[in-house]
């Protein structure tokens, strides 16, 4: 029902905030180690995103690299929602955008289980969508979920790097694991019972403080919690040098970024594909925290961030 009620949604912020709107890229971007020889020339593309930081600096990313291709880029990123952008791609308003599998294979495709093999998870998807006209190119290693991190202070008194490592403390010392988490994360069962659960750890209510998700980066750096729940990508990790803590035995689901094409598009113009395949071997948690923290700590502007990026890599030049 959850689904089905976002899905609606979706359609609603679709026909309301309308993909009819964008603008053309201007960018004046010639190729670097992509896009030689204009292989989309000729092509006109529509790239959309949803309207969170990271979301918009994959989106002009995208865009930027398909204008240094050649392509005219019609620009529809920041899609209020997960639903209205997916049903853009599907519906062929837009062509591409980079999306999460397990935002895919969980809210999408209405799966339970995630499968904890990132590569067999975006295996999953792939093959399933490919019946609702959406072709997934290979994923990148960013993945953009779940985890707990402390401060540096935390860190060398606790020594603590895996989830393991923290049940383990909540062991031998309980009131030493305090958590700062979103109430979203409280109650899912992919959140913290799940975790509680798979790693064996038994948590105390009163050692769990429920907050906005921005206000738990600034608890966490300060130590007022032990941990604080954050996503891997986040800019403010290495802003606030906050230490994360692996998940050793695999349990949050795989959220890992790839390029979702509209079939149709992908056989127009399957050159997109050549074109987005060593910016997407690229993208990792690091480059992306990067990113991330321009636009959030720094107020830089996602599209410039995008596009300095590509220039520093060298795929495109001004």
């Amino acid at each position: 029902m959850r689904v089905a009620a976002a899905a609606a949604s979706g359609l609603a912020l679709l026909a309301g905030c309308g993909l009819t709107s964008g603008s053309p890229l201007v960018d004046d971007v010639q190729p670097g180690s992509i896009g030689r020889g204009d292989p989309l020339k000729g092509a006109n593309i529509t790239v959309t995103s949803k309207e969170f930081t990271e979301q918009l600096v994959l989106g002009a990313i995208m865009g930027i690299a398909f204008k240094a291709a050649g392509a005219e880029v019609l620009d529809r990123t920041g899609i209020q929602g997960s639903i209205g952008a997916r049903e853009a791609i599907k519906s062929g308003d837009a062509d591409a955008m980079y999306e999460y599998t397990g935002t895919a294979w969980i809210t999408y495709l209405g799966n339970s289980e995630p499968i904890t093999d990132p590569h067999k998870q975006w295996q999953a998807v792939h093959d399933a969508d490919l019946k609702n006209g959406i072709t997934w190119l290979p994923p990148s290693a960013l993945n953009n979920t779940y985890a707990l991190a402390m401060n540096e202070a935390n860190f060398k008194k606790y020594g603590t790097k895996t989830l393991s490592d923290v049940a383990a403390l909540a062991t031998s010392d309980p009131k030493a694991v305090t958590l700062c988490v979103e109430s979203e994360f409280a109650n899912r069962a992919d959140g913290l019972h799940g975790m509680e659960k798979a790693y064996g750890m038994s948590i105390p209510n009163g050692n769990v403080t429920q907050m906005d998700s921005g206000i738990i980066y600034t608890q966490a750096a300060k130590g007022s919690c032990t941990f604080g729940e954050v996503y891997t990508t986040d800019g403010r990790i290495k802003a606030m040098n906050l230490h994360v803590m692996e998940d050793d035995k695999h349990f949050f689901p795989n959220y890992n970024a790839a390029p979702e094409i509209n079939t149709k598009a992908l056989r127009k113009y399957p050159k997109m594909a050549e074109v987005l395949a060593p910016i997407t071997k690229k993208l990792d948690n690091s480059v992306a925290q990067t990113l991330n923290a321009k636009v959030d700590v720094d107020g830089q502007d996602p599209h410039d961030v995008a596009k300095d990026w590509l220039v520093q890599e060298g795929f495109v030049k001004e």
